[in-house]
């Protein structure tokens, strides 16, 4: 019955939410016995298996999710992610830009191909990335974050002060930002 599969995803669902990722993946995999071609299961289950450091595994069920529905922006988004984890930098690359293409608004991409850009230190390449990460979602902590990143590698250091001073509002926890914010004003001050 696939009220079942329903209800196994739903609990999975909520156990991610709650970041109870093996339980999750234990109830995403139920839900893909009962229904095998449940895509948003699979997506869920990889996006576990990546928080849990299982970025091979990730990838095959982003695979599966993407071979049930190639036209999933997001699941390409997330095998993109999982591939960054990997060092996969030219995989990640072909992915994230198969999002876009399939969905123009698929703010991660943007986020993804933009951290690619820092990683091979191609900053200007980053910033034009990051920048349109930032248009789709203004609340993209992680892009602000690069972004600065970017930028102070530049040496536009007022402009790596500014970003860095967005994620910190986004995101007062985190302490890369204020560690990169406050390196940002030292090299000002020199």
């Amino acid at each position: 019955d696939p009220e079942f599969g329903d209800a196994y995803y739903n609990r999975g669902y909520e156990k991610k939410e709650l970041g109870d990722y093996e339980g999750a993946i234990s109830d995403f995999t139920e839900a893909i016995k009962i229904n095998p071609e449940d895509i948003d299961a699979f997506v869920d289950r990889g996006s576990c298996k990546m928080y849990l450091g299982d970025d091979k595994g990730a990838i095959s069920d982003f695979t599966e999710a993407i071979k049930l529905d190639p036209q999933d922006a997001y699941a390409y988004s997330e095998r993109g992610s999982a591939k960054i984890n990997l060092e996969d930098y030219k995989g990640a690359e072909s992915d994230l830009k198969q999002a876009i293409k399939i969905n123009p608004e698929e703010e991660i991409a943007y986020t993804q191909l933009g951290t690619i850009k820092v990683i091979l230190q191609d900053y200007k390449g980053a910033i034009s990335l990051l920048n349109k990460a930032i248009e789709v979602n203004p609340q993209d902590e992680s892009a602000y974050y690069n972004l600065g990143y970017a930028k102070n590698s530049l040496k536009d250091y007022e402009g790596a002060i500014s970003d860095f001073t967005k994620a910190i509002k986004i995101n007062p926890e985190d302490g890369d930002a204020y560690r990169e914010r406050g390196l940002s004003k030292s090299f000002l001050e020199d």
